[in-house]
């Protein structure tokens, strides 16, 4: 399959699925990791950001009653229906392999359970795209399935599981610096904590892969 083809089969599983996903995570603990976004931006708040597959708005709404003013952007167009309601926010309808973000508008991204669901071939060209849309010294945060650099499908959604250091490999190749990782939930012994979870300072000299 192409590319688009497996990201918009994805996407048509959390179509049919919109309202069962909003009760299943409404209620999910996700604290620690947007204060790991937040702690690391350096700029003055409040801060422009961008949720990068926002899913039915729950974090949407969080950063807007922080005070913060952030931008959802989904390829599910129900999602984007449900946040836009949801969070009151600006909601974009935008699939991941071709996003058309505007330049060096924000302050952080946050990319919670989303990033996993691009094809390694396509990964690049996305986290290029994420690195031109942040402000210089930026940040982008990552909360992924750790696994060992596999991909295929799962039932009707497609994921990428990575270990750290091939991570950190596309993320230095994209013009990022790494700030920290982490993995969740906290506090447990590693084989379970399934989840990856990084942060990532954008700079503007980029390197090749």
């Amino acid at each position: 399959m192409k590319t688009e083809e497996i990201t918009q089969t994805t996407l048509r599983h959390y179509e049919r699925t919109a309202e069962q996903f909003f009760a299943g995570t409404i209620d999910h603990d996700v604290s620690q990791n947007i204060a790991a976004l937040l702690d690391a931006i350096e700029a003055p708040a409040p801060f422009r950001l961008l949720d990068l597959g926002c899913g039915p708005g729950r974090d949407l709404k969080t950063f807007r009653q922080m005070g913060h003013e952030p931008i959802g952007v989904d390829g599910s167009a129900r999602f984007v229906d449900m946040a836009r309601a949801y969070s009151g926010c600006e909601v974009w309808q935008q699939d991941f392999v071709k996003l058309d973000l505007p330049a060096e508008s924000f302050d952080g991204i946050y990319a919670n359970a989303s990033l996993f669901h691009v094809p390694s071939a396509a990964l690049p060209q996305v986290l290029r795209d994420l690195h031109g849309a942040l402000k210089t010294g930026g940040v982008l945060f990552s909360s992924n399935p750790r696994g060992d650099n596999s991909e295929g499908w799962n039932g009707p959604r497609y994921g990428s599981y990575y270990d750290y250091e091939t991570w950190e490999r596309y993320l230095t190749a994209a013009g990022f610096v790494a700030v920290q990782h982490y993995y969740r939930p906290s506090g447990l012994p590693r084989e379970q904590q399934p989840w990856l979870a990084s942060v990532w300072r954008s700079v503007r000299e980029r390197t090749e892969v």
